[in-house]
């Protein structure tokens, strides 16, 4: 069996920046996925919560950004103008079709597995089987999408999340609650409401937060200086965290934890606000405590601080806007035995990596989401794609070059408990499917 030097499991924006580089720097590449599988299925009218230059997939030459291909659709990326979802699924087509030469094998990776004689075998959902150096696993966001344990028992008919949803149109006329109270939540809110449902948001959060308008990129020294801009927003710890996932690295585990679990919470993006207004019920500092089927419907008991009376509302369907949780058991694709001995950072459940995106299995790499808790929260974007490419490349080499390399020390074995969601800012690689 001939053996690729990498098998890119996922054809996302982290997996197709990743196949840029590694073709780019001569290797033998293979990858598998749906091109933007995800992003082709959210539902109509979604826009792109992140600045368009922040929403650039990598290539090494950086000749194939989001402002060319949107050049070539008669459109301009404008800072402060929010594009549409569709039209970035679009770029990464094109982006796929220009930036890797090789064709995107559509097929699911069904399983991953170590070999005695070294490398890898990955095996595809119809039983065939490829050779693999080495892997690198860029499974996107949908694996880890997060439900309350009060409403899993009532999936998927009468509950869901919503990364399930390609349109939302057949809520007309009905009731929907939906749960959360960031991007996810608040915009799925606006266009159920648009699109003439009957919208309500339950939201643990005592208020909403929603980002500021962002300043121009053209400012005075000292107010940029103040608040200076970055792929993540404004802000000195928005900057910190794109600028510097090196440096988060190095924190301790503990740390690196709390930062993942709290920094960048759940907020709506500042041009949903005004549409927001529209929705008719919105119901904050309540969670959920409970949830039962009643014919056809839900009757979810709702309660908050511990001296509130908890209430009772019934809805037609429930949508989870939840966040997502990045943990190696929602990893199908791995073998049990190969999940089970990689180290995690810490009590997370997500896998400890290397300087180089390495796993402590040699030759397993990762990009994206699970990446979040070794380098911080630039991964749970677009925008850390890059940054991601090209150290994972240069890792890739590394290996390549030296088998001998040992893998990641120190770090704690996963737990089997459930962990702390994200939130649900992650663009919705926002929902992305197990092989994107």
């Amino acid at each position: 069996m001939h053996d690729d030097d990498l098998v890119i499991v996922g054809a996302g924006p982290y997996g197709l920046s990743v196949a840029a580089h590694a073709a780019a720097r001569g290797l033998d590449i293979r990858v598998f996925g749906q091109v933007m599988g995800s992003w082709q299925r959210m539902p109509p009218g979604m826009l792109l919560a992140s600045e368009p230059w922040a929403s650039d997939l990598s290539d090494p030459r950086g000749a194939h950004g989001l402002t060319a291909y949107a050049a070539t659709c008669g459109v301009r990326a404008e800072h402060g103008v929010p594009l549409p979802v569709g039209l970035f699924a679009a770029y990464g087509e094109w982006f796929a079709r220009r930036a890797v030469p090789v064709a995107v094998d559509p097929r699911t990776v069904a399983s991953v597995e170590p070999r005695e004689e070294g490398g890898f075998a990955v095996t595809t959902g119809d039983g065939e089987v490829f050779g693999a150096r080495t892997v690198a696993l860029a499974v996107g966001v949908l694996p880890f999408a997060e439900v309350p344990p009060q409403l899993r028992a009532l999936m998927p008919h009468q509950v869901t999340h919503s990364c399930d949803h390609t349109d939302l149109a057949r809520f007309a006329g009905r009731d929907v609650t939906v749960i959360g109270a960031g991007q996810g939540a608040l915009e799925t809110a606006v266009l159920l409401t648009e699109q003439g449902a009957h919208a309500r948001v339950v939201a643990r959060a005592p208020r909403l937060t929603w980002d500021a308008v962002p300043p121009s990129l053209h400012r005075p020294r000292l107010e940029a200086a103040g608040s200076p801009h970055s792929g993540l927003g404004c802000g000195w710890p928005n900057w910190l965290y794109a600028r510097t996932p090196t440096l988060f690295r190095r924190l301790p585990g503990a740390t690196r934890e709390h930062l993942f679990a709290t920094a960048l919470g759940p907020a709506g993006a500042w041009w949903l606000r005004g549409r927001f207004e529209a929705v008719p019920d919105v119901r904050l500092g309540r969670g959920v405590l409970a949830a039962e089927p009643v014919g056809d419907r839900v009757r979810l008991i709702l309660g908050g601080g511990s001296s509130e009376v908890p209430t009772v509302l019934e809805t037609d369907h429930v949508i989870a806007a939840t966040g997502f949780v990045p943990r190696l058991d929602r990893v199908g694709v791995l073998g049990e035995e190969l999940r089970e001995g990689l180290r995690t950072v810490g009590g997370s459940g997500a896998p400890e990596m290397s300087g180089h995106f390495e796993s402590s299995h040699p030759g397993l790499f990762v990009a994206g989401l699970l990446t979040a808790p070794s380098y911080g929260p630039a991964m749970r974007f677009v925008y850390g794609a890059a940054y991601t490419a090209e150290r994972l490349v240069r890792g890739v080499e590394r290996r390549l070059r030296d088998r001998r390399l040992r893998g990641v020390p120190g770090a704690r074995r996963r737990p089997a408990d459930d962990r702390v969601p994200t939130g649900d800012r992650v663009p919705a690689e926002n929902p992305v499917p197990a092989a994107d």
